[in-house]
């Protein structure tokens, strides 16, 4: 995966519950991905969950949305680790 030589600013905002039953331990559905990012593929980005940064892929779910697995170390720092906790997204760039 190659990074873009100038990152892509994004700026998409959204709200989302903390998914327990997939292919991730914990991971959240990012709603219009695929027409955000033009791709059903795997893409790097960065941005702030409930205020902390992170850097992290999306991941393609097949024909739908992209899933983002969040880390151990990042939902101890937002302090929500249960399904169906609401978090608040914001993706700042497209790095590939």
């Amino acid at each position: 995966m190659a990074l873009l030589e100038t990152p892509l600013a994004l700026k998409h905002e959204f709200t989302a519950p903390l998914e327990k039953d997939g292919a991730f331990d914990t991971f959240l559905t990012v709603p219009g991905s695929a027409e955000l990012l033009g791709t059903r593929k795997a893409v790097k980005v960065t941005g702030t969950i409930d205020g902390h940064p992170f850097a992290a892929t999306l991941m393609p779910s097949g024909s739908g949305p992209h899933w983002l697995p969040l880390r151990a170390a990042l939902r101890q720092a937002i302090g929500k680790d249960a399904a169906g906790d609401e978090v608040r997204i914001r993706l700042e760039q497209r790095l590939t």
